[in-house]
């Protein structure tokens, strides 16, 4: 199992050591601070815009999520607002490119 074997199955992982608990981030075997050994779950599909843009009537935007990955995206329904929360929907990889849909929806004060 990695990274993108798991992605192109519509599943988005994250490696996290063993050792200290770190996410790492690009995903690797082995932690980028201890150089213990990874093990891969699930991500939270669930996480909060950064920034976002327009081009014509798509909206992207740069997601970060569990507090340490970000990512950039396509927001298929929502308007986005920055400090937003926006969950995954969908992920892959097509014509070689990795690709994440999310929701947008307006972070409650």
């Amino acid at each position: 199992m990695n990274f993108e074997s798991e992605l192109k199955k519509g599943k988005f992982l994250i490696s996290e050591c063993n050792h200290c608990k770190k996410i790492v981030w690009p995903p690797s075997e082995f932690c980028n601070q201890c150089l213990k050994e990874n093990s891969w779950r699930k991500c939270s599909p669930i996480g909060t815009i950064i920034e976002f843009s327009k081009k014509e009537n798509t909206y992207f935007c740069v997601a970060k999520f569990e507090n340490s990955i970000k990512i950039i995206g396509e927001i298929i329904s929502g308007i986005p607002k920055v400090n937003g929360i926006v969950k995954i929907v969908d992920c892959g990889i097509k014509n070689n490119n990795y690709f994440f849909k999310m929701t947008s929806k307006m972070l409650s004060n």
